[in-house]
C-alpha cells in the first residue's frame, strides 16, 4: 500500500524555526490533497495546513503567517517550513494524504488510499 514517514521534528527555542517533511511511497498512481496535523499533550488532533494536488493551501488561523506548506509532486514529498515558532506549537506532528494507489507496471488503479504517517515530535522551549 503507501506509506508515509515524517521527519525533521526536535527541540527548539521559541523563535526559531524547524522544516518537518513527509515523503510517501509505495505503489501511488497519484496524491490528491496532503496535510499536516498535530495533536498536543491532552488536546484533540487538529489540521494545521493542507495541500492540493494543483497547489491551493489553507492553514489554521493560529499558524498563519508563521507557517508554510509545500510539496514537490514528482517526489511524493511534503514539507512544512514552521518559523516564529511559539511553545503553543508544540506537539506531535502527523502527515497524511489521499489519492490512489496501484500498478507500477501498467498504471492500472487498484483502489484508493488515505495514510497517516507515525509522527514526528516538535517540542518549542520557552
Amino acid at each position: 500500500q503507501v506509506q508515509l514517514v515524517e521527519s525533521g521534528g526536535g527541540l527548539v527555542q521559541a523563535g526559531g524555526s524547524l522544516r518537518l517533511s513527509c515523503a510517501a511511497s509505495g505503489s501511488i498512481l497519484s496524491i490528491n490533497a496532503m496535510g499536516w496535523y498535530r495533536q498536543g499533550p491532552g488536546k484533540q488532533r487538529e489540521l494545521v495546513a493542507a495541500i492540493t494536488s494543483g497547489g491551493s493551501t489553507n492553514y489554521a488561523d493560529s499558524v498563519k503567517g508563521r507557517f508554510t506548506i509545500s510539496r514537490d509532486n514528482a517526489k511524493n514529498t511534503m514539507y512544512l517550513q514552521m518559523n516564529s515558532l511559539k511553545p503553543e506549537d508544540t506537539a506531535e506532528y502527523y502527515c497524511n494524504a489521499d489519492g490512489v494507489y496501484g500498478s507500477d507496471y501498467d498504471g492500472t488503479p487498484w483502489g484508493e488510499f488515505d495514510s497517516w504517517g507515525q509522527g514526528t515530535q516538535v517540542t518549542v522551549s520557552s
